[in-house]
C-alpha cells in the first residue's frame, strides 16, 4: 500500500491547495503512525520472547544453578579460613580474588564471576541462544510468528536482543547472590584495589556493577555464534549441544600453548579482563581487545544468522 493510499482521506478533507503542495502534516502524521505501530510490534514481541524465556523451566533451572555457586565458594572459604587458615590454601590455588575475601566479603562477587565465566555462565547463555530459533521450528511455533507483520529481521534481531537480556541477567543474579553472601559472611568495608589503592565502599559497588556489565557484553558474541548455529537446524536439543560442544573446544584451545598464534582470535582469550577495571588507572587496553573480539564475532555471526534466516523455508 502506497503513501497516497494510506493519508489520501485526510487530504481529501483539507482545502484544494493542500493536495496540490506536495507533503503536508498529514503526510508527516502517517509516517509517525507507522513508525510507532513498528515499535509496538517490535516492543511487544520482545515482551513476548522475554515472558517466554524467563517462564521456561529450564531457563530458572540455569539461574538457580547460578546463584548457588557464589553461595558454595564463599561458605567453602568461610570453613577453610575458620581455624585462621588462608582461602586457596595460601598457594594461590583457586579462583581469582579467593585470597580477598576474607577482608572484604565485596572479594566474592569478583570470585564468583571468575569462577563462572570460564563454564557455567557462557554454558546457560549456549543454551538460550541456541534454542532461540530451533525451539521455534521444533514446537511449529516458528511459522506462526512469522505470519504476523513483524518480518524475519526484525524477529531475529528480538531473538537476539532477549539472548543479551538474559546474559545480563545471568550475570547480575550471580553478582547479586555473591554480594548477599558475601555480606552476611564476612565483613565489608573500603576496597583495596589490585593496584593497591584504597577506594571506598560505594565505589567498589560501582565497579562491582560495571563488571557485571563488562562479563555480560563478553558473552555477546558466543550468544550470536550460538543465534547463528540455531538457524541451521529445527532441534533445540541439537542446537544447545552444538553451541555448548562448540564452546568447550574453544576453550581447549585457548589452553594448547602451542596455538597460542591463534589464541587472540577465540572468543573467550579476553573474557577475564574485567579485572583490569579494579586497577586506578583502568588499563584499557585488554578490555578494548575482548569488546572488539565480540564486536566482530557479532557481525560475522549474526549477518550469517540473517543470511540464513532470511532465505530459510520454515512453512513445511
Amino acid at each position: 500500500m502506497s503513501q497516497a493510499d494510506l493519508i489520501g482521506p485526510a487530504q481529501g478533507a483539507g482545502s484544494g491547495s493542500v493536495s496540490g503542495s506536495g507533503p503536508g502534516p498529514a503526510s508527516g502524521e502517517a509516517a509517525a503512525l507507522r513508525a510507532g505501530r513498528a515499535r509496538r510490534r517490535t516492543s511487544g514481541l520482545l515482551r513476548s520472547e522475554l515472558l517466554t524465556t524467563f517462564r521456561r523451566w529450564r531457563t530458572l533451572a540455569l539461574l538457580g544453578v547460578l546463584a548457588v555457586i557464589p553461595v558454595l565458594v564463599g561458605i567453602a572459604v568461610k570453613i577453610e579460613t575458620a581455624d585462621g587458615g588462608s582461602a586457596g590454601g595460601g598457594d594461590g590455588a583457586g579462583p581469582a580474588f579467593i585470597s580477598q575475601i576474607t577482608n572484604n566479603g565485596l572479594f566474592l562477587v569478583f570470585t564468583s564471576l571468575a569462577a563462572t565465566l570460564p563454564f557455567f555462565l557462557p554454558m546457560t547463555v549456549g543454551v538460550v541462544a541456541g534454542d532461540s530459533v530451533a525451539g521455534e521450528a521444533n514446537a511449529g511455533t516458528l511459522r506462526y510468528l512469522l505470519v504476523a507483520p513483524a518480518g524475519r529481521t526484525r524477529l531475529l534481531l528480538v531473538k537476539y536482543a532477549g539472548t543479551m537480556v538474559f546474559c545480563l541477567a545471568a550475570t547480575l543474579v550471580v553478582a547479586a547472590f555473591a554480594l548477599a553472601t558475601g555480606a552476611v559472611l564476612f565483613p565489608l568495608g573500603k576496597v583495596t584495589l589490585l593496584s593497591g589503592t584504597t577506594v571506598s565502599l560505594s565505589e567498589g559497588l560501582l565497579r562491582a556493577l560495571v563488571i557485571a556489565v563488562a562479563v555480560a557484553l563478553s558473552l555477546t558474541g558466543l550468544a550470536a555464534l550460538g543465534l547463528f548455529i540455531s538457524t541451521l537446524t529445527n532441534s533445540g536439543i541439537a542446537a544447545m549441544a552444538a553451541t555448548v560442544g562448540l564452546l568447550l573446544m574453544v576453550q581447549i584451545v585457548d589452553t594448547i600453548p602451542q596455538l597460542h598464534a591463534v589464541q587472540p582470535y577465540l572468543f573467550p582469550h579476553y573474557w577475564l579482563s574485567f579485572a583490569d577495571l579494579l586497577r586506578d588507572p583502568v588499563y584499557w587496553d585488554e578490555l578494548v581487545k575482548n569488546l572488539g573480539l565480540q564486536g566482530l564475532y557479532t557481525a560475522v555471526f549474526g549477518s550469517a544468522a540473517w543470511a540464513r534466516f532470511t532465505n530459510r523455508d520454515v512453512t513445511s
